[in-house]
């Protein structure tokens, strides 16, 4: 089935290039890359944005790469030439940016938005934990929300990484299930040889946070860390550090260093599988966010449990138990983490759950049929797809038409300045 798509054309249009070595949102689109090229899909990939020092190499993947101009005619020229068979947008701003051009130059592309997690979501938590709000109801219902709800109505497929947050699309705003895929990250399955290689109990020490600083949550996690849980957790275990790696760190973050009190921020780590692996245990008491963690995937990878809080976890385990603890109060937080960093029995039952976890929430063969059998599925009947989904096209129509007049005034003006 997956040579109907065989030498088909995919534009990706992202608002940076992928950088996995720095984020989570990055390794998840090297996976979408991988699925495409498993497929025999002519890919290209397309951002306004430089490419920066970590950018990865898309070379591997047989990407071929497009320049995009932000608010320029020279970018409907680029889609008109290419006449892609499928575009995919990488988060909902994309989708807002180019994609009445694409609706004008490419009508019967077949249009995917990947939000990574839901924006709207992990701003309403955020917004709630500063207010010290109670019910995630009174911050919801946003101009943000409004937007992204709007992008995923206007495109033919969301991806969406997280059980939560597509039962909450389904649920509470009613998107049809069928403009929907539940597509977490896609794993290989932790194998024999992979744990015969784990570094034993024994031969690790200390605790890790790892995470890109320019995300808030990350910020607002070592924050918390710092002023909250270690105070208390370094009381109990005097002669243990607290290791901190990110990729972006500010000033303010570096700044939290502190080897008197055993609380040590490096900044970006060049190897972030090695520093997981060195540790005892992880800790992230993530205060708000949205989507699943990537670094969560990282330790179980390297047999690495974690406490995290609630939050943290969501949508990442299903039925089973977690690979480590689960805390929300500072106290129980800090005695979990004290239980699993000196209980070597308890640490290595945690491990367990962890294979078990990638193998049947994140199988990567599994998760790539199931996304290749509804791309295809779109493709054979894309008219069904959009009356199904009528109200997406209503809004391409308008909402679509205001997008695309500010942004053909932002055209007009920059003219004027040139």
């Amino acid at each position: 089935m997956k040579d109907n798509l065989s030498g088909k054309k995919i534009l990706i249009i992202g608002p940076v290039w992928p950088e996995s070595k720095s984020s989570a949102a990055g390794k998840r689109m090297l996976q979408l890359l991988q699925c495409f090229k498993d497929w025999g899909m002519q890919i290209y990939f397309g951002s306004t944005a430089k490419k920066a020092e970590h950018s990865d190499d898309l070379s591997p993947y047989g990407v071929i790469e497009v320049e995009l101009w932000l608010n320029d005619v020279r970018s409907d020229k680029a889609l008109a030439e290419l006449q892609p068979d499928v575009v995919m947008y990488d988060r909902f701003m994309i989708e807002e940016q180019f994609g009445w051009r694409v609706t004008e130059q490419c009508p019967d592309v077949l249009t995917i938005l990947d939000t990574e997690d839901l924006h709207f979501l992990r701003y309403a938590r955020q917004e709630m934990q500063k207010k010290g709000g109670t019910d995630l109801e009174d911050y919801l219902y946003t101009e943000r929300t409004k937007r992204e709800l709007a992008s995923i109505l206007r495109c033919d497929l969301t991806l969406v990484i997280s059980d939560y947050e597509y039962r909450l699309l389904i649920d509470k705003f009613h998107i049809h299930p069928n403009v929907l895929l539940l597509l977490p990250f896609m794993e290989k399955g932790i194998s024999e040889k992979d744990v015969d290689i784990w570094k034993s109990f024994e031969n690790r020490k200390d605790f890790v946070f790892i995470g890109n600083f320019i995300h808030e949550p990350n910020w607002q996690t070592v924050l918390k860390l710092k002023t909250v849980i270690w105070p208390v957790l370094r009381k109990k275990l005097p002669q243990v550090n607290m290791h901190i790696y990110g990729g972006y760190p500010a000033p303010k973050v570096m700044q939290l260093n502190n080897e008197r009190e055993h609380f040590l921020v490096h900044g970006r780590a060049e190897d972030a599988l090695e520093v997981i692996s060195s540790a005892r245990v992880m800790l992230a008491p993530i205060p708000f966010g949205a989507g699943i963690k990537g670094k969560f995937i990282d330790a179980m990878h390297v047999g690495t449990p974690s406490v995290s809080s609630s939050v943290g976890v969501e949508s990442m385990k299903g039925d089973l138990e977690w690979c480590g603890f689960i805390a929300d109060e500072v106290e129980d937080f800090v005695n979990k983490a004290v239980k699993l960093y000196t209980d070597e029995a308890v640490w290595k039952e945690k491990q367990q759950y962890g294979i078990e976890i990638m193998a049947k929430n994140y199988d990567r063969n599994h998760y790539e049929q199931l996304f290749l059998d509804k791309i295809l599925a779109l493709s054979m009947d894309l008219v069904s797809t959009r009356r199904i989904n009528f109200m997406g096209e209503v809004l391409k129509h308008h909402t679509a038409q205001s997008s695309k007049f500010f942004g053909m005034w932002i055209q007009e003006k920059n003219k004027d300045n040139s």
